[in-house]
Formats: structure tokens, C-alpha cells, sequence
């Protein structure tokens, strides 16, 4: 049996990407298709969306629904639902993130809100929506896109960090809960990644060179591979290493210290 038959015997006949628009989400859903998958695509952002939605149809043949849901409102789950009724989710990626850049007293506590919204309390719905589903059914997978920054507090990103420290203890904790019953889950930790978020946040990257910036196909590919093999995946080797160094080596508060700098390099004033 090849790749592509044993992931869609395990997670298909479809797959919710939240986020879908841009990025990573994007990437998502076109190694998804092409593994097999039909695609659910939710994103805010409309004429992305259905940008995206064209050339997956295009270019793999599979079926291709969109959403069009702020993940910020209390409301999405109802329009989420009405986009996948009768139709069987067996993979479910929450990608969609909201990341502000800027210390904590310096960003309004409608932008905090927001973060917890899309980054914390969506993920959990949708979660106890199609996970419950899975576990009925005894087969399925998750990945919940987490961070590098969940590791430790990273100053200039603080609640974002700390809503990506929330998916990947809930990604972990569910691993072992669900893995009894044939569902798979993983907690995934980009790190640095040339998304368009990440470009629009015109980061000065010349200023610190200490995270390796990694492409989002190479990440997403990373994500898919390690479902079903271990609880949490750091993207990309060298920032595995260097985590694994750092954490080991240096005191927390210096870990701390040295993060802290590297993002106030890139986003202090000039």
C-alpha cells in the first residue's frame, strides 16, 4: 500500500483546514489533496480562499469546499458545521492563528481577546466538534498547529506564546488519550516560517541571524509525516538541535533573556 493509499485509509475521504487563505494553511491543503483527501477550507479572508480553493481543484481533482468564518466570533462553529454537514471529517489541521507582534502593555486587550479567541477557544471547538466524531468512528487525526515559542516565554510575543503553549499541552495531553482509540494527534511546532504573516510583520532579519527562517512546503510536509508517530514535531533539523541545546545548556532565565533579544532585534525601532 503506498503513502498516499495508507493516509487516506486512515484520515480520509476529508479534511478541515483552518487558516486556509495563506501560508502554511495553503500548504496544508495542497499536500492534504494530494495525498488524497477531499478539503474543507475555512479562512476569513474571501477571495483568498477561494483563490486557494481553484487550485486545489485544478491541480489534484479533489473536491473542494470553502467557508467563510471569523474564528474570533462565537459563531463560527455554526457556519463551520453547515459547510461539513454529510460530510465525514477524518483530519482536522487548526492552523489559523491571530499573531500581533509588541510587548504586552503596548498591545489593547481587544487584540489579547482576539488571540485567545481564534488561537485558544476555536481550536477547542472545533476539537470537541470533529475529535468527538473520531473518537466515535475509532480513526482520524488532528494537528494542532502550535509554536516554537510555547517552549518558553518569548518577550514582544507573550500572549501569543502563551495561546501556543495551550494547543501544544492539549495536543500532547489528547496523543495519549485518543491513540487508544485509533485517533492520531499531533502538536506541531513551526518555527520561524516565510509565511505572509510573518513577512507582513517586516521582521529586520539581518539584525539576528539566531532562528533559520524555513520555507512552508518543507513545513507542512514535516507536520504530515510525523502524525501518527510521535506526540510534538519541532520543524526543521536545525531547530531542533538548537532548542534542544539551548534548553539543556542554559538556565531558563537566560534562555529567556537570549530569546527576548533576538525579538527585539528584529521589531525595536530603528
Amino acid at each position: 500500500m503506498s503513502r498516499a493509499e495508507r493516509f487516506r485509509a486512515k484520515y480520509g475521504p476529508w479534511a478541515l483546514v483552518t487558516g486556509a487563505a495563506r501560508g502554511l494553511g495553503t500548504e496544508f491543503s495542497r499536500q492534504i489533496a494530494a495525498l488524497g483527501l477531499n478539503l474543507v477550507l475555512v479562512d476569513v479572508i474571501a477571495d483568498e480562499l477561494t483563490r486557494v480553493a481553484e487550485e486545489v481543484r485544478r491541480n489534484t481533482g479533489r473536491k473542494v469546499k470553502t467557508v467563510v468564518a471569523d474564528l474570533a466570533q462565537p459563531g463560527f462553529i455554526k457556519a463551520v458545521k453547515e459547510g461539513t454537514d454529510g460530510v465525514e471529517i477524518g483530519l482536522l489541521v487548526s492552523n489559523a492563528a491571530f499573531p500581533p507582534v509588541g510587548l504586552f502593555f503596548e498591545q489593547s486587550l481587544e487584540d489579547k481577546l482576539r488571540m485567545v479567541d481564534v488561537n485558544v477557544r476555536a481550536p477547542l471547538m472545533l476539537v470537541e466538534e470533529f475529535g468527538r466524531r473520531m473518537l466515535d468512528r475509532r480513526r482520524g487525526g488532528i494537528i494542532l498547529v502550535s509554536s516554537a515559542s510555547a517552549l518558553q516565554g518569548v518577550p514582544c510575543i507573550a500572549s501569543y506564546a502563551a495561546t501556543k503553549a495551550y494547543n501544544l499541552i492539549l495536543a500532547e495531553s489528547l496523543w495519549d488519550e485518543l491513540r487508544w482509540h485509533g485517533v492520531d494527534v499531533l502538536g506541531f511546532m513551526p518555527g520561524t516560517t516565510r509565511t505572509t504573516g510573518f513577512v507582513l510583520s517586516k521582521p529586520h532579519l539581518e539584525r539576528s541571524r539566531l532562528a533559520t527562517v524555513m520555507e512552508p512546503a518543507p513545513t507542512a510536509a514535516e507536520a504530515l509525516e510525523a502524525l501518527g508517530r510521535t506526540p510534538s514535531h519541532i520543524a526543521g533539523a536545525r531547530n531542533r538541535w538548537t532548542i534542544f541545546l539551548a534548553q539543556r545548556l542554559l538556565p531558563r532565565r537566560r534562555l529567556i533573556t537570549l530569546v527576548g533579544n533576538t525579538m527585539r532585534a528584529w521589531y525595536g525601532k530603528d
